[in-house]
């Protein structure tokens, strides 16, 4: 085993220009923000190239670059977070499923529970402009 330890740090996507323009990075702050709490790195971002959100602490974000052959990928590729509580990955659910009331772009794969006996994860997916989804977890650790 390494004598060190590692961390997911950031997850890198490329989008066209066009969706890093300033109405829509507007669009993809106001979404992330309202229901995961990420916010925009204001002296990172370039109007049309670059759009960084941090993910609750400054050296965890997500990092959208615009580029001429963007990133396309099947419906269910993803990158995932996890949460402390089901009653956190309930409220984002329960968020996300207010979004979409108001912006039927949003994606939404309900919450749901893989059951593999001394553990259960309890997981939903979800995407909004990005091209890939978000899996959020939470791990049920039976005794």
């Amino acid at each position: 085993m390494p004598p060190f330890s590692l961390k997911m740090n950031h997850v890198a996507m490329s989008m066209p220009a066009d969706l890093l323009d300033e109405a829509h990075r507007k669009e993809i702050v106001a979404f992330w923000d309202e229901v995961f709490g990420f916010t925009e790195m204001p002296t990172m971002s370039i109007d049309r190239k670059r759009l960084i959100l941090s993910c609750v602490h400054w050296d965890q974000f997500i990092f959208l670059i615009a580029d001429d052959e963007p990133m396309a990928c099947p419906r269910m590729d993803h990158f995932g977070l996890s949460v402390g509580t089901l009653a956190e990955l309930e409220g984002i659910q329960a968020r996300a499923e207010a979004y979409r009331e108001r912006d039927s772009r949003v994606d939404l794969i309900d919450l749901h529970m893989d059951d593999q006996g001394r553990i259960r994860i309890h997981s939903l997916y979800v995407r909004y402009l990005l091209p890939m989804m978000c899996e959020i977890q939470w791990w049920e650790f039976m005794s």
